[in-house]
């Protein structure tokens, strides 16, 4: 009997080392199966076994199973661990969703209207497109039209649907998006939208079809299941028949990338959508100690709209997490540089690698303080996700047009922006330019001379070109004083078309940033990067602002400028003696981090308006939750989270408030380093909220002068005084900003979040 029981109970090898709620998930068939994998869970281990215990115990053809997930790498994993474990699973179709489309389209173009041969065009080619049927309209229009037709696809969303103005409310939206498509018909090619969109059309149109294939694919699988759009769930659902056994894995708390279309509701309504669901939770961690995952998950919880899980560590007790309080973001560099350099040269026992160092950061911008930090210090480092700062296109051009201002005879600098963005300035031009100027009669082969000089003979567009390239470098000397003592009155430099549209603008502030922003924006150098993406656009607009930012530190002089070049020059040599050293800190963004672990992180600006941003409210503010929990989860050993009390922004010292996260933490769970910033005092162990006002004759709704309170517009400020009304008390706020402001605090309660400190 017992050597019954025994057989009964045994498990296949392959499946020993696997934990309770790994092994059920991979042993579950019949109704659909949510696979809620926490961060560290071990989930990838969990589908890929689960991929050859279909084909290895339930006899399941590797041909009838269908795995999709979201990169290729991802997907040559998932092939190869399934492999190791039975070499049939080499015959099942493992693949991105976009490539399982174009498969699907190929086998069944007619049914779409398309040749077998037909085209897959990218975002550029759908940008060129438009550009064919929409002339004379600003290229920053039709790049914002490329992308609001890309994410109407990624909804499901048809030109004639009444719910297209969620993506575009302006009328035109419409009639640029059934005009594109008419044209795309035309053409017979796709884009990447239909290689989702056209298969779900053609499964719901032709029931052939769709019988042929939920008779091909009797087992659908879906990695990282959080991160899937709309269409990408209507294509499973047209997929998966009442013989489908389907299983998902994802955790809803990593679901971070919103911004490219992910749809966290597939995942929290999908028990909804398949009824029958069985849900099994992977709660239990192997990355990180209990402190971090602690830290991680105080914050996670707050958010409304989740699933729940309580995630148990495996490894053992740890250090707690650090939460540092910093003057500003210089300090901010050096703690970082600090403690890698600590950790690394100088620590008597368990000597950590530079590899073991990741620092973490909201926007790729933020990235050049810590860099130049390093480079002083001589630490090894990468920047994952994006050029070095001082590397990309953007910053190149500022440097160049700052390259000319302080030595006009820099050839190779004048041929980078003399005709970018386009002046009409040809190459026979500029080689007429440089000819001139290497004539030993002329004026120490100053450029800028001999462009001035030959214009009059150049055609009428050339002419105007470098007329309008010199008046822009003549913007950024006129901002320089001879003196630090004695600056020139100077105008407020304008703002682009571009730039009131865009989310991002590009400011002066103090000492030599008013050159670098007056420079950028006369040669049109923000207006050439804003009209070639307006996201991509966006974020080199925030790379010059960094820029800017670092100039402020230098004063609006000749010699300034020279310092500020010679230190560049500098920090830019010193990267090259780090290249070839493997062992380097990972600097790299929140949002890249995904799928990443590291022994060490530190997580840097925690404020609020760097993370979560200002304009973070309702499910923008759950993601910012979500992205740092998926940050704090990248940490094995050890955690830090920097705050700083001061900030440079658009070049100016600005005073920074603590992130609304560090309120929803513990004090008890942190080593706290540091003097908090005003407004923010560290809680006991569930004493400390923050709570919407209610409305008048609500206790919690009365106001003292002195509050502190935090507005969804205007930021940080104080109540310094309070008259009653009949509809409740007016208050009088003062903002760190420096702005006034009197306003009803019941007619106001949505947008005022007040400050609670209960000791």
């Amino acid at each position: 009997m017992n050597n019954l029981l025994n057989s009964i109970n045994a498990y296949p090898p392959y499946l020993e080392p696997l934990n309770p709620e790994q092994r059920e998930a991979v042993v579950h068939t019949g109704n659909p199966l949510l696979i809620l994998a926490g961060a560290g869970s071990g989930k990838t281990r969990v589908i890929t076994t689960k991929i050859a215990y279909l084909i290895r115990e339930k006899g399941v053809d590797p041909r009838s199973i269908l795995a999709v997930t979201f990169t290729n790498k991802a997907a040559q994993e998932m092939a190869e661990r399934a492999r190791l474990i039975d070499d049939r699973a080499a015959y099942t179709m493992i693949r991105t969703f976009h490539s399982f489309g174009a498969w699907f389209l190929r086998r069944n173009s007619a049914f779409a209207g398309l040749g077998s041969g037909f085209m897959i065009y990218d975002d550029n080619d759908t940008i060129s497109l438009l550009s064919h049927i929409m002339e004379n309209i600003p290229k920053i229009d039709i790049k914002h039209f490329a992308r609001c037709i890309a994410r109407a696809k990624d909804y499901f969303l048809t030109p004639e649907d009444p719910q297209l103005s969620i993506i575009d409310y302006r009328k035109e939206f419409r009639g640029v998006y059934a005009g594109y498509e008419e044209r795309l018909c035309q053409i017979g090619n796709v884009d990447f939208g239909d290689l989702i969109k056209k298969p779900v059309e053609i499964l719901r149109t032709h029931p052939e079809v769709a019988r042929r294939f939920r008779d091909r694919f009797r087992v659908v699988l879906v990695d990282e299941y959080q991160d899937t759009n709309i269409a990408q769930f209507e294509l499973l659902k047209e997929l998966c028949g009442p013989e489908t056994y389907l299983c998902v894995v994802g955790d809803d708390d990593q679901s971070i990338y919103r911004f490219r279309g992910a749809e966290v509701r597939n995942i929290l309504e999908f028990s909804d959508k398949f009824p029958g669901t069985d849900v099994i939770r992977l709660e239990r961690n192997y990355r990180s100690i209990p402190p971090i995952l602690k830290a991680a998950s105080s914050v996670v919880s707050h958010n409304q709209r989740r699933l729940g899980k309580t995630l148990v560590a495996e490894r053992g007790p740890g250090k707690k997490p650090v939460l540092a309080f910093l003057l500003n973001q210089d300090e901010e560099a050096a703690f970082c540089g600090e403690i890698i350099e600590s950790s690394v040269r100088y620590a008597k026992r368990k000597k950590a690698a530079y590899s073991d160092w990741a620092v973490l950061y909201r926007t790729n911008a933020q990235s050049l303080g810590f860099e130049t930090e390093f480079l002083r210090r001589n630490i090894p480092y990468r920047v994952v996700g994006s050029l070095k700062f001082y590397e990309r296109e953007e910053v190149k051009d500022a440097l160049a047009l700052l390259a000319l201002l302080m030595n006009p005879r820099d050839e190779l600098a004048f041929r980078r922006v003399v005709n970018k963005p386009s002046r009409g300035i040809g190459a026979a031009a500029v080689g007429r330019i440089l000819t001139e100027a290497a004539d030993p009669k002329e004026e120490e082969g100053n450029l800028l001379t001999a462009a001035q000089q030959l214009a009059p003979s150049l055609s009428a567009k050339a002419r105007s070109g470098i007329e309008a390239f010199l008046k822009a470098l003549a913007s950024g000397a006129e901002t320089l004083a001879d003196s630090p003592s004695q600056p020139r009155q100077r105008e407020k430099p304008r703002k682009t078309a571009q730039e009131n549209r865009s989310q991002e603008q590009l400011n002066a502030g103090e000492g030599l940033s008013v050159c670098v922003v007056a420079l950028i924006q006369n040669a049109g150098i923000d207006e050439y990067h804003l009209s070639h993406d307006e996201i991509a656009g966006n974020q080199r607009i925030n790379n010059l602002q960094e820029l800017a930012n670092a100039a402020s530190l230098y004063p609006a002089t000749p010699a300034g400028l020279e310092e500020f070049l010679e230190h560049i020059a500098l920090d830019r040599s010193l990267e090259d003696t780090n290249r070839l050293n493997m062992d380097r800190v990972t600097l790299i963004t929140l949002h890249n981090t995904k799928g990443l672990e590291f022994r060490r992180v530190i997580m840097t600006g925690i404020e609020q308006g760097i993370f979560p941003r200002f304009d973070s409210k309702g499910e923008e503010l759950e993601e910012e939750r979500r992205l740092f929990y998926v940050g704090a989860t990248r940490a094995m050993d050890e955690l830090y989270l920097c705050s700083t009390a001061a900030r440079r922004v658009y070049g100016k010292s600005q005073t920074m408030q603590p992130s609304l996260f560090l309120y929803e933490l513990d004090k008890t769970d942190f080593q706290i380093i540091g003097a908090p910033a005003y407004g923010y005092i560290p809680q006991k162990s569930g004493t400390l909220n923050l709570d919407h006002t209610q409305g008048s004759g609500s206790k919690r709704g009365d106001w003292e002068i002195g509050d502190r309170l935090f507005h969804e517009e205007q930021g940080y400020g104080s109540v310094i005084n309070i008259q009653n009304s009949e509809n409740g008390p007016v208050l009088k706020v003062h903002f760190d900003s420096g702005k006034e402001m009197r306003f009803l605090a019941f007619h106001q309660n949505s947008y005022i979040t007040r400050i609670h400190h209960e000791l």
